[in-house]
Order: C-alpha cells, then structure tokens, then sequence
C-alpha cells in the first residue's frame, strides 16, 4: 500500500489547464503522420477518442476513489495523464514514458508537494499493471480499476459495434461481437477488488446482457444454429431468376464466426496485414 498523503487541493482552474495540456500533447503526438499515429489503424484511436477515454477513467475513477477511501486529488490527476503517451509510446513502455512526462508537468506546477508529484507518477507507471490489485496503493489500484470498467458496459458495446463497421462486417455479426465484450466484463468483474468497482462492473455487465437478449430478438437470425446464405449463379447472372433456379443457389452454414479477433477495442491493429496486438485491456487476456 503507498503512504497516505493528504489531499493536494488543486483547484478547477488548475484542473482545466492539466486538462487542456493533456489534450493538446495527445493532438500533438499524431499530427503530421501520415498513417494518423501508432494507434489510429482504427478510427476512434485519436486523440479526441483518447482524451474521451481520459474523462472517462476520471469520473469512474473519482467514484471509487471517493467511495474506497483513496487520495481523490492523487487519482484524479494520476487518471488524466495516465495515458498521456499512448499515441507516441509502444504499448509496451507507454506507462513508464507517460510517468517521465506527467512528473516534467508537474514539476512546473506551483506549490505541489514532492510527495504528492511522487504519488501521481507512481499511479500513471503503474497503471498497466498486470498482477494482483491487491498488490498496489488504494490510488493506483482506483485507477486500473476505472481503467478496466470504461472498456466495458455500453461504452464498450458501442466500440466494438464501430469497430465492426469498420471492418465491413454486417449486422448479423453483431450477437457475436457482444458475446466477446460480455466475456471481457465478466474477466473485468473477475479482477477488479474494490466493492466500488465490483458494484459498476455488475451493473454494466447487466446492461449488455439485456443488449444481447433484445438483439436476439429483434434479429432471428442471430439465434439460428443455420443461417441461409445466397450465393449468386454466374452462369445466371445476366438472366432472370425462377423459382426452380433458387435451391442451386442457397448453401446452409451450421455454427459461428471463428474468427479470433480479440474483443479489446483498444487495439494496435493494421487492417491490411489483420496482425493484431492487444494493447492496454488491463484484463488477463496477456
């Protein structure tokens, strides 16, 4: 557990100027690349998706910070930098780089205690951490809690609904795609240690398995074991169709979709080579 340090004070004026840095240092790290920097291969990888993801992580941060017992100034500041480098840095490395930039930004801020800058950084370096929770300091452990809960629930269906458009999938896909961030909410209540943040993956898991129940029953053919598939006759493809030409060009496909892409949104993904590397799901699926 980190030494419990008392609450910094930092005022919503100075809030909003770390705010504005921060946005402005992401906007930064991807303009003039032609490729719309390492983590764009996806649309909402920009930093208007990033600095949303941001905001996200501090109101639910906050939340369990306050409702645990956490230095809420600390998590509040560690929540808004900890992805500060994510558009510059390898996945790898992002959280120890973001730490080094977060401590030069802080370090030009009037008045705030060294210990206090040590706590934030501390939080921002740790924030991919992989082992047990239990294992870090009450902020720290709110963050990669808040982390975790903003890549699930609705947000997290709509991401990876986006994400389907994006790779020209169609809307029978889409039970399948929810199946995927149902099992990443369910890894995340698993990991995840806080009442707080137990109670705010329990309500959203909640809300994406009413999803996936009302989109079964809106769209029959998610919940067939057989899906019809038409497939056009080339040697009729100028001639007009009769009913005795239909059986020849209907096939049955019994299962699903075995295609591996992982449910994490938050992906280095290239869309030409269909290589893709999980990046930052803070969830056991390394």
């Amino acid at each position: 557990m980190g030494v419990k340090i008392k609450e910094s004070a930092i005022s919503d004026t100075e809030f909003e100027r770390m705010q504005q840095f921060v946005y402005d240092y992401l906007a930064a790290s991807v303009e003039g690349d032609e490729d719309g920097g390492r983590m764009r291969w996806y649309p909402w990888h920009s930093a208007e998706y990033r600095f949303n993801h941001i905001q996200n992580v501090i109101e639910i941060a906050t939340t369990i910070a306050d409702r645990e017992g956490a230095a809420i100034d600390v998590v509040r500041v560690s929540a808004l930098f900890h992805d500060i480098s994510k558009l510059e840095a390898n996945q790898e490395v992002h959280a120890e780089e973001g730490a080094r930039v977060t401590r030069e930004y802080l370090q030009t801020c009037d008045n705030l205690p060294q210990s206090f800058i040590d706590e934030v950084c501390q939080s921002v370096a740790e924030h991919s951490y992989q082992g047990p929770l239990s294992d870090t300091s009450l902020e720290t452990q709110s963050l990669i809690e808040a982390d975790i809960l903003d890549k699930i629930g609705a947000n997290g269906t709509v991401l990876i609904l986006l994400r389907m458009g994006y790779e020209s999938r169609t809307h029978t896909d889409a039970a399948e795609m929810v199946d995927r961030v149902l099992e990443r909410g369910r890894n995340a209540k698993e990991r995840v240690v806080s009442d707080t943040a137990e109670s705010i993956a329990y309500q959203r898991l909640k809300r994406v398995k009413w999803f996936r129940e009302w989109l079964e029953s809106e769209v029959p053919a998610m919940s067939t074991d057989a899906n019809i598939e038409f497939t056009p006759d080339p040697t009729k493809a100028d001639a007009h169709t009769t009913h005795g030409d239909i059986d020849s060009n209907i096939s049955v496909a019994t299962g699903t979709d075995t295609d591996s892409t992982d449910t994490n949104t938050d992906t280095d993904t290239n869309p030409d080579t269909n290589n893709t590397n999980p990046v930052d799901t803070h969830i056991s699926d390394r």
